[in-house]
């Protein structure tokens, strides 16, 4: 008997592009508002304690040991695997803002091992039980 591949329904395929989506755009944010400004970089040099300078200082403290690369990594491996909504999820949002944050490499190869993990076989469905003979 041959397993179909594991396709994401209509429902879930739209979430999953809204959340690459919001993904994409907050990377784009904190990149070109928020770490590449000059006037934030001086106003968060002192002691300007905001949600905008904690954003900035936690964003350059994970791009640059590139943990959204490898979080998008083990996200999508675990994902080739055992496919999950939940891992997709968070291996696109961690691969969104890992393209956009420099960590390009290892982020684009985690998106490749998820479009990879489309031509998996989906789970197994459940078996169907025998009835039992009457005596």
């Amino acid at each position: 008997m041959s397993r179909s591949l594991y396709v994401p329904s209509l429902l879930k395929s739209a979430c999953l592009g809204a959340i690459g989506l919001a993904a994409l755009s907050y990377g784009f944010y904190l990149r070109y508002e928020v770490i590449e400004q000059a006037t934030v970089g001086i106003a968060c040099g002192g002691d300007f304690e905001t949600w905008l300078c904690a954003s900035r200082r936690t964003a350059i403290a994970l791009f640059t040991p590139q943990a959204f690369g490898f979080a998008a990594l083990g996200a999508a491996l675990l994902n080739l695997l055992r496919p999950s909504m939940l891992l997709w999820a968070f291996a696109l949002i961690a691969g969104g803002i890992g393209i956009v944050l420099y960590n390009t490499a290892l982020s684009a190869l985690a998106v490749a091992f998820l479009i990879l993990s489309l031509a998996r076989p989906g789970p197994n469905p459940e078996p169907e039980s025998e009835p039992e003979p009457e005596p």
